[in-house]
């Protein structure tokens, strides 16, 4: 049977609601041709050089991105540190009713937001609501919680918070932090990710500065735009969300300086399988782990499995990958109904063609230096649209005993494909989990929760899971990295909102710091 675009999911559709719900964002012009605009200095402005930004969906163009150069950034630094200085005497009852006026008005356009995340960074509809729900319901929680928060004297930075953050999650990582620390008494500013989310963060953004928020949205190369958005004088903080070479390179910029920081990168979470038997359990953790193609920073892509437990291991796990549903998000059958749900997929495209292949030369690469193929899936049969562009979509993929040499040993693939090491020895299970010198999470499937425990102490992960995953987590539970996972203060909850403020009876951050490596997991 034929597919089709489920009706009203169009991208055309879908970018003339965005425009319809925020003109102010938008160049006027044909839906082809689409340009935003960039929020600074107080407004949306016509400025920098037009680049089309791709869908991974079908390889379409979706709209012109205008990157700023370093002049026009450091113009809105300027502004947004002036803006900061007022917003920093506001009251916090009105910085309270200003917040929640943005999230009424994010709220009325959850669905918007969804879908523009979809065609822009390509999650099925499912997550896609997830990221901006989560968004939401997470910054009402410290909108109730934040007079608690502050209750000891905390006060605002010196100066805005800078915000460059990845694509993968444009709602729940990046404007769920910029508006607690607007709520702390910061102006923000973010820097629009190049790869994907564009259009979503420019509506959100639009509804945010209507609601009186000091925001700033710019677009840009992170070569052009780094030494503005990290260096310059005016800056308070940097939050960075992103791969290790990128953060390497901000942490290097903030050496000689005394700035907040907030460096999250990736490191390869591994699950440990160690005297095992409770399969049916940790099959309904695997299969979920299959989430966005495994495009987020707690994916778990790495398995350490003792020897004696390696065939049972498989029993459970193969059938897992198999089950996998992954293909165009919005592809839908003749019979679909307006109202009808839309495609249940665990993940649709990688972020990109160039990012697909990428991850394909990489397991080409390791098969050739002596991996095992256990299983390599296919496009074939996947539900796709007659005709459509399908070269950002790779299908899962596990590998055994990948070499020393190969990337996939020691880095996370951020795609859908698994390795697989067998290991005799605890000390090799800790050694194999640790391979990539720290971690964001890892977690241990071990019947024994006491001697999970004991071994847990030696993984260089933040959080540590027994017989369950560990996720980012938000409100209480704080978040963070071991290694070279992350750099700076740790976030999520209270830490979140002391990550940005300062003074109060303690004003001590905790964090990956060179004198203090170290925070209670929870």
């Amino acid at each position: 049977m034929a597919l089709r675009l489920a009706a009203g999911t169009a991208w055309d559709d879908v970018l003339a609601r965005a425009v319809a719900a925020t003109p102010e964002a938008f160049d006027a012009a044909p839906a082809s041709t689409t340009t935003l605009r960039n929020l600074v200095e107080g407004g949306w402005k016509s400025a920098g050089t037009p680049t089309p930004v791709r869908t991974p969906v079908d390889n379409t163009v979706l709209v012109n991105l205008p990157r700023l150069d370093g002049d026009l950034a450091r113009a809105a630094v300027r502004f947004a540190a002036a803006e900061h200085r007022d917003w920093a005497a506001t009251p916090l009852a009105e910085r309270k009713a200003r917040v929640t006026a943005a999230l009424d008005e994010l709220t009325l356009h959850r669905d918007l937001l969804a879908l523009l995340l979809v065609w822009e960074i390509g999650k099925p509809w499912r997550l896609a609501c997830a990221d901006v729900d989560r968004a939401l319901d997470g910054v009402r929680w410290y909108v109730e919680e934040i007079d608690r928060m502050l209750a000891d004297g905390r006060e605002p930075l010196a100066g805005p918070v800078s915000n460059i953050a990845s694509w993968n999650y444009p709602m729940s990582v990046l404007v769920h932090a910029e508006l607690v620390q607007l709520l702390a008494g910061n102006a923000v500013i973010a820097k629009t990710p190049s790869q994907g989310g564009a259009v979503c963060l420019t509506v959100a953004h639009a509804l945010m500065r209507r609601a009186g928020l000091p925001a700033t949205l710019l677009s840009g190369s992170g070569e052009e735009l780094s030494e503005v958005l990290v260096r310059a004088p005016e800056i308070g903080a940097v939050a960075f969300v992103g791969g290790r070479s990128n953060g390497g390179k901000v942490a290097a910029a903030l050496l000689d300086t005394d700035k907040r920081h907030m460096i999250e990168q990736e490191g390869l979470n591994a699950w440990g399988i160690w005297n095992f038997s409770q399969w049916d359990l940790l099959a309904a953790h695997l299969k979920k782990g299959f989430e966005y193609g495994k495009q987020r920073c707690t994916a778990y892509p790495r398995f350490v499995v003792q020897r004696d437990l390696v065939d049972e291991f498989l029993d459970m796990y193969l059938p897992v990958v198999r089950s996998v549903r992954f293909g165009h998000p919005l592809a839908v059958g003749e019979d679909w109904a307006e109202g009808d749900a839309l495609p249940e997929l665990d993940f649709g495209p990688l972020i990109s063609g160039a990012k697909a292949d990428e991850l394909r030369r990489k397991v080409d690469e390791a098969v050739r230096g002596g991996a095992v193929p256990l299983y390599r899936g296919k496009l074939d049969g996947a539900p796709f649209l007659p005709g459509q562009d399908t070269s950002a979509y790779v299908a899962p993929s596990v590998l055994l005993a990948p070499p020393g040499r190969s990337r996939l040993m020691h880095a996370e693939p951020f795609g859908p494909v698994d390795t697989i090491v067998v290991v005799d020895t605890e000390d090799e299970l800790l050694a194999q989990m640790n391979a990539s010198n720290g971690a964001l999470v890892a977690s241990l499937a071990c019947d024994n929760e006491e001697e999970a425990a004991k071994l847990a102490v030696d993984l260089q992960a933040f959080k540590v899971g027994i017989n369950k995953p560990r996720s980012r987590g938000d409100r209480e539970e704080p978040f963070g990295g071991r290694g070279a996972s992350w750099k700076g203060a740790f976030v999520g909850g209270e830490l979140l909102v002391q990550a940005v403020t300062v003074g109060g009876s303690e004003d001590r951050l905790y964090g990956n710091f060179p004198d203090y490596n170290s925070y209670p997991a929870t």
